[in-house]
């Protein structure tokens, strides 16, 4: 049998009872992203583009704070991010072939209506239906 990519895997009942969480959050995650750039950091590399850092005063904002508590709060229950900006969150999900797929979802949509096989990415996305 292939190893599994990730521990925790979602069934489609508990991924769509997690998104009232995961929209308020990922909303406020897309939010405080949008800030965080128009103020020129990189919160991938936690520093202002071009510069070292944090900043001046040897802290980070509040806004990369609280952006790192939400990815900590996703992350801790199973749940990939892949784009902040736009709210792009995943599932991991086994599909009845035993396939190791994500349930794809992002702010914006009302319920999970697709999913995608692990490499494939947004692009890659299939209607639920399919699954």
């Amino acid at each position: 049998m292939k190893k599994l990519q990730y521990a925790k895997h979602f069934t489609l009942e508990e991924a769509r009872k997690e998104l009232t969480m995961v929209h308020a959050l990922a909303s406020k995650m897309a939010e405080l992203k949008k800030i965080l750039d128009s103020r020129g950091w990189d919160v991938r590399r936690h520093r202002y583009f071009g510069g070292m850092g944090p900043n001046g005063d040897g802290s980070f904002p509040a806004e990369m704070e609280t952006l790192v508590e939400i990815l900590m709060q996703l992350e801790s229950k199973g749940i990939v991010v892949k784009g902040m900006e736009e709210g792009l969150i995943d599932f991991p999900h086994i599909r009845k072939s035993g396939e190791e797929v994500f349930l794809c979802w992002r702010v914006g949509e009302n319920d999970i209506r697709f999913w995608h096989h692990l490499n494939d990415g947004f692009a890659g996305r299939k209607k639920i239906e399919e699954l």
